[in-house]
């Protein structure tokens, strides 16, 4: 359980929030991504990483119903779950940071469904971070179904 704790930290909006690093694959630059028609637009495609197909989610859409403004530092953060891996656009991914048990606290927008994926906040050295669920924030994304369908059927057919 060394792990616990362990977190990729990153930027989006002017927040800071992070991934438990047992769900991260990779941070990669951004590549071209391939549209997938009818997608809600948190959703920006599709992009082959390691000869694997996966779904490409705008982050500050999902949190903060805007586009991200692809820059320098901006990133895609690839994470596994039991169902997918998928890509998450972030403004810039800051550090690996092992996250005090202490400094962790229990969020009480936890119980609110549209933000469920958020498990808690670290709040230590003057810093907030937030900690994201990757298993419950790609749930949360709508037409999530569609693509899983969607990647099975390419799967299939290669």
């Amino acid at each position: 359980m060394a792990d616990r704790n362990k977190v990729v930290v990153f930027q989006a909006g002017n927040e800071e929030y992070a991934f438990p690093i047992l769900h991260v694959i990779s941070i990669e630059k951004i590549e071209q991504v391939t549209p997938i028609p009818h997608m809600p637009a948190s959703v920006k495609g599709i992009i082959q990483v390691r000869g694997e197909l996966v779904p490409v989610i705008d982050l500050e859409h999902v949190l903060y119903n805007q586009g991200i403004v692809n820059g320098d530092k901006t990133r895609m953060i690839v994470l596994k779950t039991d169902e997918l891996s998928y890509g998450v656009l972030v403004s810039d991914a800051r550090e690996i940071l092992d996250i005090p048990s202490e400094s962790m606290k229990q969020l009480g927008l936890i119980a609110y469904q549209k933000t469920a994926y958020i498990t808690g906040v670290a709040s230590f050295d003057g810093r907030m971070i937030m900690v994201i669920d990757p298993e419950k924030l790609i749930q949360s994304v709508e037409g999530i179904k569609e693509i899983q369908d969607y990647m099975r059927s390419q799967h299939q057919s290669q």
